[in-house]
């Protein structure tokens, strides 16, 4: 019964059906698999927490994008997480501050933000690595390592990284009081926009103006834009973050695919979190979205906001991004193990359970409807409907008809004394008549 109006859904959340939920989940243990690889543990956190526990974690932004609410039983304000990140430290920070080394760490899980993103989505689902303990540069080269592998993962040849540091946009920031041309130069050096900067930038003294007007042409392969960045009149801050980048890329050559380490940007007026990061930062990019599917970088300050201080730099991938990606490439979710629905007539119900045990002691999912019954093409278009690769339709002498899933007839039929065959565990002939005998079934 329906009460208070029309069935929908909020603003910015949505369903994933079977076929849509199988690309995300396929996505996910793709990118968790690569994660395992380097020795990274996968955790599980809460959905949500203690407003202001989670808020100490959560930048200005990511502040803002929170959705709280009341929890009845405590009366204490609570969170929805908008960001993974500030839970992965406040658990090492009160649970696994005495490991004694570097601390390695992976989760996937939904995220939900008051601000819709740039799909219109307020709950994404996120993969991520955390990597504490190990200072840059080393750290950061890893982790680059580690984005460049989840991004080998992807099943699209056309990805890329792009490299910045956060010191580089506080440095172009420093001295700008007037919140409305801080917030203006923000936004032109976030759209690139030269002549913007440029009117921003106005009343700074000469150096720190050239500087920050050169900013958004600094972009591009990595030895270029080092060496034109090195000729500009730069504070010690900057200087010391160009040579930050050369170092970790440079240690990067050995944790990356050559050809992807070949395709690695620099952007020096990218001032994405330049507010929350305190070193390298870094973005991944796939042909055919034109947002990113993976961000992250350094957050050294991070940890001591829940009373443990320590180096600490991870990222995030989007995985709506990457379905996104799949999509524009016409890549169809990767197959699963194959499915098959049984009907049998209530006569038959133990024989058909037998065999549907049978088939998923052999990886095959079964799934059995007693009392079905009718046409085989309409079992056949059932079967399609709801992703199964084959029918089988026991009868009530207990032979079976064999049915490939939107055929409008049978494939072949089996007889009584191979159905019970089957029933007691030997499946190769119902195997054969499926057509999975070909898959390794």
């Amino acid at each position: 019964m329906t009460v208070g109006g029309a069935i929908r859904l909020p603003a910015g959340v949505r369903d994933y059906l079977p076929r849509a939920a199988a690309r995300r989940r396929a996505i996910i243990e793709r990118l968790l698999g690569a994660f395992e690889a380097w020795g990274y543990a996968r955790i599980i956190a809460p959905a949500f927490e203690y407003a202001d526990v989670l808020e100490r974690g959560l930048g200005g932004d990511a502040r803002r994008a929170a959705v709280r609410f009341v929890e009845p039983q405590t009366g204490e304000v609570v969170a929805l997480r908008p960001d993974i990140t500030p839970q992965v430290a406040r658990m090492v920070a009160t649970r696994m501050r005495d490991v004694g080394g570097p601390i390695r760490l992976c989760y996937e899980g939904a995220v939900t933000r008051l601000e819709a993103g740039p799909r219109g989505q307020r709950e994404l689902l996120q993969a991520g690595v955390e990597l504490i303990g190990v200072p840059s540069p080393e750290g950061d080269a890893e982790v680059l390592g580690v984005a460049a592998a989840a991004l080998a993962s992807m099943r699209v040849d056309d990805v890329r990284l792009d490299i910045g540091h956060a010191a580089i946009a506080r440095a172009a920031l420093d001295g700008v009081r007037d919140p409305d041309r801080h917030a203006a130069l923000v936004s032109a050096l976030a759209k690139k926009d030269r002549r913007g900067v440029e009117d921003a930038a106005r009343g700074l003294p000469a150096a720190r103006r050239a500087f920050v007007a050169a900013l958004p042409r600094l972009y591009g392969a990595p030895e270029e834009v080092l060496a034109a960045a090195r000729k500009l009149p730069a504070p010690a801050a900057v200087r010391r973050a160009l040579a930050t980048i050369e170092r970790v890329l440079d240690l990067a050559r050995d944790r990356m695919d050559g050809d992807l380490h070949r395709r690695v940007t620099v952007d020096l007026g990218d001032v994405r979190g330049f507010d929350y990061y305190t070193g390298l930062r870094f973005s991944g990019y796939a042909d055919g979205v034109g947002d990113a599917v993976l961000r992250g970088g350094r957050y050294d300050e991070l940890l001591a906001a829940y009373g443990h201080r320590a180096p600490a730099t991870g990222f995030a991938v989007d995985v709506e991004a990457i379905a996104d990606t799949e999509r524009a490439a016409g890549l169809a979710p990767p197959p699963g193990p194959p499915v098959v629905a049984i009907a049998a007539p209530v006569a038959r119900r133990t024989v058909a359970l037998r065999v549907a045990a049978a088939l998923r002691a052999r990886g095959v999912r079964a799934a059995v409807d007693v009392g079905a019954g009718g046409p085989v093409a309409a079992l056949a278009a059932y079967a399609a409907r709801i992703g199964a690769a084959a029918a089988v339709a026991v009868d009530a002498r207990g032979g079976a008809a064999v049915v490939r899933a939107g055929a409008s007839r049978a494939a072949c039929t089996l007889s009584a004394a191979q159905v019970r065959a089957a029933a007691a565990g030997r499946i190769d002939a119902l195997v054969e008549a499926l057509g999975f005998a070909r898959e390794g079934v």
